[in-house]
């Protein structure tokens, strides 16, 4: 019998697949949505509204049997009772003890193994795989935090939606069916006093449940914005201590938990509201159906059975009255809720692939940029008409004052925008007209500010090629000096070596290890072109001319476009453009541009350390 149990519970939790992908991109309508969201779980759905509609009868059922057995005692002699009412008694039976019970039963079965893990589960994928597919720009103008909530809010909510309307909405909505057809039976007289009373009902909720939901969505965008507000405190805890700035962020927090606290007040109050109406229409039903049954008894047509049977349904309908109004006002904050997650997540802020898009393949790596502008959709800034080829297995140094236009050239190149004016090719192929995984799988880059994952030191490198062999993984380290700091490590949690976990964007590591690995990552990728943005800037003198040496072995045989600051790291390269304004100012050798004694010339003169100085930008 257990075994039966298991094997039922399973099949019933297989009936779904979560990892289904969406159809589409999310509508922006409320309804639209949420069935882009459910599609290909509305089979399992049906059949909990199914098995909640007949269990809602047998409330009825039950009730109408309850008036039949008063009506059998009243008449029968006890002594007889069995014989002449055994049929009642076998059907009583199997309502009671066999009906109901599987219908219940079945009814939770659906709710908490079929629709409640699933429906969430597919629910919060289709969200997180939309989300990771909005443009950079779409994370930049949020906070991490508050959208990871909308995530969390929105799938949450909707699976609560789906469950309480399977739970008590179609099994109330059957149940006051069934109440008609039963009171019907007595004087049709109780089915209008049904239908008025409905009405009643029906208008106290089309006024109350908007009021619920507009508050449940402002409640939820504070929610949001509490969450958003203390991850991004914590996530910056470095900074807010070494500022100490303790109070302020304080009062930051205190600032958006107060707005919540007003919006929770708001909400409370509504409930508060609805509720009391709510029992005041809900207490009428049984006084209204018992008295007019008591007073239609002088006319001979109703049995104490029909009276008996009249005012259970009309107390139970009452009580049912109560739990599934109040049920609908979960499900309208709820739907505010997950409106609010549909009007942050669900608007396109993305870059796609062409339609019929093909994969970059590089055969020699030479790109160009042909009258190239892009302004971050601004009058100023970014880069304006660029025009720049550089050759198959050039080494190219980018150099000039910050806001020249460096990092948008690398963004371009990786499209994480699309530029306004002009066009990039590689090797020919337009970068608009290939696919960006593509794209991105032919590019190794490295950073300024380096990306870690909260995960294995292992994992992080082999981010760079994730079919990587653990010892493929030791060889790319240790060509960018990182295996030995690497062993020295460990985690709270006792892990040594490449098995720590390197903290929340590595805060574990100091900036030039996280250098490092991110360096290993790039290496063990090896694709044909190599981006460095700034990747020694956190190195100090020694480990750089280490690393210097694992960075020209690296850079054989590939094009490179190297961003720095420190122009000594880049006086070797083939050739150097300076950039000013969005535009490139000078081009060629490090030695013919001081010959030239241009702005490289006067950068290089400005430097202290090595790094282009603040009077660069004069």
């Amino acid at each position: 019998m257990r075994q039966f149990y298991q094997n039922l519970v399973l099949r019933a939790g297989n009936q779904i697949d979560p990892d289904a992908p969406a159809l589409g991109m999310p509508p922006i309508q409320l309804r639209a949505f949420m069935a882009w969201c459910l599609r290909g779980g509305w089979r399992v759905v049906w059949l909990g509204i199914a098995i909640s509609v007949l269990a809602g009868l047998t409330e009825v059922v039950s009730m109408q049997l309850l008036g039949n057995v008063v009506d059998a005692v009243a008449t029968t002699p006890s002594e007889s009772f069995l014989s002449d009412h055994a049929g009642l008694v076998v059907i009583c039976i199997f309502v009671l003890l066999v009906a109901r019970p599987l219908l219940f039963g079945g009814l939770a079965l659906t709710q908490s193994v079929m629709i409640g893990p699933n429906i969430g589960m597919q629910v919060m994928a289709r969200m997180f795989r939309w989300t990771l597919g909005q443009s950079v720009t779409f994370f930049d103008n949020d906070f991490a935090g508050r959208l990871a909530q909308k995530k969390m809010q929105a799938s949450n909510s909707l699976t609560e939606i789906v469950i309480e309307t399977v739970n008590a909405v179609t099994f109330g909505l059957a149940t006051v069916l069934g109440t008609a057809f039963l009171v019907g039976a007595v004087s049709p007289w109780m089915i209008l006093a049904l239908v008025l009373w409905f009405a009643v009902y029906l208008a106290f909720l089309r006024v109350m449940l908007p009021i619920i939901r507009s508050r449940s969505a402002a409640r939820a965008e504070a929610k949001a914005q509490v969450t958003g507000q203390v991850v991004d405190t914590i996530s910056n805890i470095k900074t807010v201590k070494l500022f100490a700035g303790d109070q302020h962020e304080d009062g930051k927090a205190l600032g958006a938990m107060e707005h919540l606290r007003r919006t929770a007040l708001r909400f409370g109050e509504a409930q508060t509201l609805f509720r009391l109406g709510l029992m005041f229409i809900a207490g009428a039903l049984p006084v209204v159906l018992v008295g007019m049954a008591i007073a239609m008894r002088s006319t001979g047509n109703v049995t104490p059975g029909d009276i008996a049977a009249v005012g259970a349904v009309g107390i139970r309908l009452s009580q049912m009255t109560g739990w599934i109004s109040y049920t609908i006002m979960v499900i309208y904050s709820h739907v505010g809720e997950v409106e609010d997650g549909m009007n942050t997540l669900a608007p396109a802020q993305r870059i796609e692939d062409a339609q019929g898009a093909s994969d970059l393949v590089v055969t020699d790596g030479r790109i160009q940029f042909d009258s190239v502008t892009f302004a971050y959709g601004q009058r100023e800034g970014g880069i304006d008409n660029v025009t720049l080829d550089i050759a198959a297995g050039e080494k190219l140094a980018v150099v000039g004052a910050s806001g020249a236009g460096k990092s948008t050239l690398v963004s371009l190149l990786l499209r994480l925008y699309d530029t306004e004016k002009g066009r990039i090719t590689i090797d020919g192929q337009d970068l608009s007209q290939v696919t960006q995984d593509s794209l991105r799988q032919q590019i190794g880059m490295v950073t300024q500010e380096t990306a870690m994952f909260n995960r294995s030191a292992l994992d992080n490198i082999r981010y760079g090629r994730p079919s990587a062999t653990e010892a493929e993984v030791i060889r790319a380290a240790e060509k960018a000096e990182a295996h030995e700091f690497i062993l020295s490590l460990e985690d709270n949690r006792g892990r040594t070596g490449y098995a720590v976990h390197l903290g929340e964007r590595g805060v574990k590591l100091s900036g030039g290890q996280r250098q490092r690995i991110a360096l290993a990552r790039a290496i063990l990728k090896d694709a044909p072109i190599l981006v460095l943005d700034e990747a020694t800037s956190a190195l100090d003198s020694e480990v750089e001319a280490q690393i210097q040496s694992a960075l020209e072995h690296v850079m054989e045989g590939k094009t490179v476009l190297a961003i720095a600051h420190r122009l000594s790291t880049i006086a070797s390269m083939d050739r150097i453009i300076v950039m000013d304004a969005g535009s490139i100012a000078e081009v060629g050798t490090h030695d013919a541009l001081l010959a030239k004694d241009g702005l490289y010339a006067r950068y290089w003169d400005r430097q202290s350390g090595g790094f282009i100085g603040a009077q660069a930008a004069e």
